[in-house]
């Protein structure tokens, strides 16, 4: 059994990657015995979700997206630095 730390972690890596079989067993056991973690696990689901919208909605407003000038100035200045 894991730690309602462990599975918090789990949580927010599944956020960035997929989850070994192993680990989506022993966190999907976790989240049937801990209601606080079930919480946490929609409260999570529900930041992504708000996150990737309001992501949508700056790349689709054309008042908040960069100049191309500026976009070529901050591409020019990063492959400068990286090299």
């Amino acid at each position: 059994m894991i730690t309602c730390k462990q599975a918090s972690q789990l949580l927010s890596q599944s956020l960035d990657r997929q989850l070994s079989w192993r680990e989506r067993l022993i966190l999907r056991f976790h989240l049937l015995l801990c209601d606080a973690c079930k919480r946490f696990a929609r409260q999570i689901v529900l930041l992504g979700n708000t996150v990737k919208q309001v992501f949508q909605k700056i790349e689709q407003d054309e008042h908040l997206q960069l100049p191309q000038e500026a976009r070529e100035r901050i591409t020019a200045a990063v492959e400068s630095h990286s090299t």
